[in-house]
């Protein structure tokens, strides 16, 4: 790959800087207030991949409006324009019986990934899979094998319609929802449903340890069925705020993949992911935060030689609150075949 395509980078953070952040819009009218926020991501992605498509893309655009008629109900809308087309993220109402128990129904995250929950506003890592455009070694996932692409593709993490409960009860946070199953803005396939849970004991006001588990019905060749995972995580520390580390494990099954006798395969990955939040005192600069994350994913434990290792090193700077601009390096090493990197610049401007 020529250094000269690099060039545009250059670029970048002139181009793209963003703007402090504004107080987000509040309204009232009709027995309800109403704020409303977004996010926009710009975004350059270079690929080693010959052939593949090196570009500015806009990433992210989200709008983004809550609801609340009193302190019991409330509901969010969230829409996201992105790549030449535009799709409702989360739309759902919530009702809030108590600290201990609250509900939601409509289109919102299923209650199961540590890395998939937080929003996109929050994450230092760009690319929560590790995408490198026109590569695809993954066997029957597609892109490559790291721990998000895996347990989206396998509709374990990821949006769905249902509906979802939480709430804390002393150290513990729980969180499990009922879903159609098929995902995004997509209607019921069967007359089953799936099923994810999590619960998070808080060790102390910095280490937080959880489980989760998940049941995702499908329809086989022979009929509907069901594919289960489960795992565990571990964080220590928060966004913006000195060292954060997340960890996580998660095996399961494999429905992409079935054998003669229609048996899912076995999948395993885990991922973890390393930051450091320096705070700066300037008017333009207040926050460096440099990052390192390493994915490992195996879609059949059955199989040699078809995972791969992702690896990313990275740098944050923020301009007050979410706004920043920052640059990932995803270097992907597959277990048969060569290697290939994505080096993406991308700034949020957070309103």
């Amino acid at each position: 790959m020529s250094f000269r395509r690099l060039g545009p980078i250059a670029l970048v953070a002139l181009f793209f800087a963003p703007a402090p952040s504004f107080a987000q819009l509040q309204v009232a009218g009709r027995g309800a207030s109403l704020r409303i926020g977004g996010l926009v991501q710009p975004q350059y992605a270079l690929s080693s991949v010959d052939g593949a498509d090196n570009a500015f893309q806009i990433r992210r655009a989200r709008l983004r409006a809550e609801a609340s008629v009193n302190d019991f109900l409330g509901g969010r809308i969230v829409t996201e324009f992105g790549g030449g087309t535009g799709r409702i993220l989360d739309a759902y109402v919530t009702m809030d019986f108590s600290d201990e128990f609250s509900a939601e129904i409509g289109q919102f995250k299923r209650a199961f990934d540590l890395f998939e929950l937080p929003s996109p506003a929050d994450l230092p890592e760009i690319e929560k899979d590790g995408r490198i455009e026109g590569f695809s070694p993954c066997p029957d996932i597609g892109s490559n094998c790291a721990y998000s692409r895996l347990t989206e593709q396998l509709a374990f993490a990821g949006r769905d319609i249902g509906v979802r409960v939480g709430g804390t009860v002393g150290q513990v946070t729980y969180l499990a929802s009922l879903t159609n199953g098929p995902g995004l803005n997509s209607p019921d396939e069967n007359d089953a449903k799936s099923f994810s849970g999590r619960a998070t004991l808080a060790v102390n006001e910095d280490l937080r340890v959880s489980g989760q588990l998940a049941m995702h019905d499908y329809v086989a060749p022979d009929g509907n069925a069901n594919a289960f995972a489960f795992g565990g995580d571990v964080e220590m520390g928060t966004f913006r705020d000195g060292l954060h580390v997340r960890g996580a494990l998660v095996a399961g099954d494999n429905w992409q993949n079935l054998d003669a006798a229609l048996d899912p395969a076995t999948f395993l990955t885990f991922q973890g992911i390393v930051t450091y939040f320096y705070p700066q005192d300037g008017d333009r600069l207040t926050g460096i935060e440099p990052l390192a994350r390493l994915s490992y994913g195996d879609p059949d434990t059955d199989t040699d030689d078809d995972g791969g290792l992702l690896f990313t090193p990275g740098v944050m700077f923020y301009v007050m609150g979410r706004n920043r601009i920052g640059a990932n390096l995803d270097i992907y090493s597959p277990q048969t075949g060569d290697k290939e990197f994505a080096l993406q610049v991308q700034t949020t401007l957070y309103y």
